[in-house]
């Protein structure tokens, strides 16, 4: 039977002991039912993996105590994804969770000329994140930025990342397979919102030295688009 897993923000280097957090010791004590002594494992979300065992059973604050502490693999690639909020709260939420699962290290909401809705729940949005993180057994969680304006976007520093902007409009540009450079570890990617980037912000983006890419010949929404770049560029 696998060893149960969870996520803890508490975690301190000097840490002998953990306090958990109502709801994982609730799910703890009344769903698993688990007792003193048991086996569990945690995560930071920053690669670091902790087995433990519980030392105090309680639903509301039960305590392990840390056998053991490991840090994660890094993960070779480093891969950003810009992406419009969409109207259908549900499905940007979708494409959190699977954008975790997939592996991506960093999610930026945008606003763009396009974007019908604008309302971001950062608590809910990084739960499902956490979700998903779980689900997944993954040490790193991504880093859920806060829903930045396109064009303040584009002021940001990524010297370091090869830039790419996916867009369905009709101009010269290379399907994401054959742009990737593959010794770049880096990667940011940029995915418009229901009816793409405008000209100007596909223009901008150009002038910031992003390359246009295109995901195929068919034309996805903007959750399809944003995992089939994460795929690509992650695996």
């Amino acid at each position: 039977m696998a060893v149960p897993f969870f996520y803890t923000e508490r975690y301190q280097l000097s840490n002998k002991f953990i306090e958990l957090d109502e709801a994982t010791s609730k799910h703890i004590v009344q769903v698993l039912r688990m007792k003193v002594g048991e086996p569990l494992q945690l995560t930071d979300g920053n690669g670091i993996l902790l087995n433990c065992k519980i030392s105090i059973s309680h639903k509301h604050k039960s305590v392990v105590e840390i056998l053991e502490t490991k840090q994660a693999a890094h993960r070779s690639n480093k891969i950003s994804i810009g992406i419009s909020l969409l109207k259908n709260t549900s499905r940007f939420e979708w494409f959190l969770e699977k954008a975790t699962e997939i592996g991506v290290a960093e999610i930026i909401p945008m606003i763009c000329d396009r974007t019908e809705k604008q309302n971001f729940r950062k608590e809910r949005m990084q739960s499902i994140c956490i979700s998903a993180l779980l689900q997944s057994q993954q040490c790193y969680l991504p880093k859920l930025k806060a829903p930045i304006k396109f064009e303040n976007l584009m002021a940001e520093k990524f010297e370091t990342s090869q830039k790419l902007i996916a867009h369905c409009s009709e101009t010269q540009k290379q399907h994401l397979n054959q742009a990737i450079i593959s010794t770049t570890k880096n990667k940011i990617i940029l995915i418009g919102p229901e009816g793409d980037f405008t000209n100007k912000e596909i223009e901008l983006a150009l002038q910031h030295k992003f390359i246009p890419v295109s995901l195929g010949d068919t034309r996805l929404r903007t959750e399809t688009a944003g995992i089939v770049a994460a795929t690509m560029l992650c695996v």
